[in-house]
């Protein structure tokens, strides 16, 4: 349409005004189809799933939208400062009246967005703590089973079995044949390192593949492959690529080997190697157990040059003797303690007996009792009429007051 030649009445609606300008931008065909780049700015992740964000230049700025459908398949989180290259469609948001950018892809200018998502993944992973050295687990010294997530056709599998057999062939080696490489791959190996944890009977894992470009080996640079390696309770050994390729997968693992045959050198000990080890730890003990030998027999020699078991009853006789000296030593003491003791006790009984009321009636006197057995001390207590009760020697005997004589004072 010539939109040149057309001609408005003497006045239009807003709407009207905006949905024009909106049909002349979605009817002109370069701006259908335009690559841009720029600088995002603002940017801001709806939870619905669409990105809004602007792209800027030194001198102007565009705003842009990505709906869900598109954000979707961008491989890697869009930031502020981010250098990107948009693909879309130039239209206009009339109910708004703002004209816009509706992207549909989104590409880093100048880097790769493979290697921004790897970085952001690494960022994550590290905030999460999963790639801190404190939380890897050490490999089993001596591993009696072995098990490998790997393609099943590779060379890497190969290379494993060769070396695992050639150092030490009394592991045993079990397979899980993963998917590696494409679309599934990730899940695949996945499912392999869960495999082995619900299974258990292996000492420690294999996880790898030979090497390949960053697009080979991308399922090992997913979150996926990542948190399967970190919730792994066997220790888990990264054999991803060559020594130059270090994935996500190598960073989480308890372990980073260079290749799939350095992976298999440190799941397995060298027989050879740990022959020599096994005799050495041998020849030590066995110093150490003719070392104690000669001590004891040592003292055993000098036990039996000891007088006590060369003449054992000699010395029960010298014990025996001491035995008796010191019985007589205790029958003297306790004869003493018992003269002593009673000595004291005749000196008490004496005592005792110049203070016992009976002795004091023996000699003629008598002691008053009232009627309600107190003791009569005075005289003058006492009036006509009152019953005594008189204790003398030999008993007593019950009596009435007729007269009470006081002493003149």
């Amino acid at each position: 349409m010539d939109y040149s030649q057309m001609r408005f009445p003497s006045a239009l609606t807003v709407t009207e005004l905006n949905k024009y300008v909106k049909d002349v931008l979605d009817t002109n065909p370069p701006l259908t189809d335009v690559f841009i780049k720029g600088e995002i700015s603002n940017f801001k992740a709806h939870y619905s799933g669409h990105f809004y964000f602007s792209l800027k230049d030194t001198e102007s700025a565009l705003k842009c939208v990505m709906f869900r459908s598109s954000a979707s398949s961008v491989g890697f989180m869009p930031e502020d400062g981010m250098k990107v290259i948009a693909h879309g469609r130039v239209s206009a948001y009339w109910q708004g009246g703002v004209y816009q950018f509706y992207a549909d892809s989104l590409e880093p200018d100048g880097v790769g967005a493979m290697h921004i998502a790897v970085e952001q993944l690494k960022k994550k992973l590290s905030e999460m703590g999963l790639l801190d050295e404190g939380r890897k687990k050490p490999l089993p010294k001596i591993p009696s089973a072995v098990g490998v997530v790997t393609s099943p056709t590779g060379a890497a599998v190969r290379d494993i079995i060769n070396v695992c057999g050639r150092r030490f062939p009394f592991a045993e080696l079990v397979i899980y044949p993963a998917q590696v490489q494409g679309e599934g791959a990730a899940e695949s190996v996945a499912a392999g390192i869960e495999y082995f944890n619900k299974r258990g009977g292996v000492d420690v894992l294999i996880v790898g593949r030979g090497g390949g470009s960053i697009e080979d080996l991308w399922a090992f640079n997913t979150e996926t492959v990542a948190l399967a390696v970190s919730r792994s309770q066997i220790p888990v050994i990264s054999a991803v690529g060559h020594e130059t390729d270090v994935t996500v997968c190598d960073l989480v693992a308890d372990r980073r080997a260079p290749t799939p045959s350095a992976a298999a050198e440190l799941a397995v000990p060298e027989t050879e190697r740990l022959k020599v080890q096994i005799n050495n730890i041998v020849s030590r003990e066995s110093a150490i157990l003719l070392r104690k030998i000669g001590e004891l027999s040592e003292r055993l020699e000098q036990y039996s040059r000891s007088k006590v078991l060369r003449t054992p009853d000699a010395a029960v006789n010298d014990r025996q003797q001491t035995l008796d000296a010191l019985c007589d030593r205790l029958e003297l003491a306790q004869k003493n303690l018992l003269g002593k003791n009673e000595a004291m006790l005749k000196s008490v009984s004496g005592a005792l007996s110049a203070l016992n009321p009976l002795s004091v009636l023996s000699r003629g006197y008598s002691a008053a009792f009232s009627a309600d057995g107190r003791v009569i001390k005075n005289a003058a207590d006492l009036s006509v009429g009152d019953r005594l009760k008189l204790r003398m020697l030999g008993g007593s005997v019950d009596a009435s007051v007729d007269n009470v004589q006081l002493d003149e004072k």
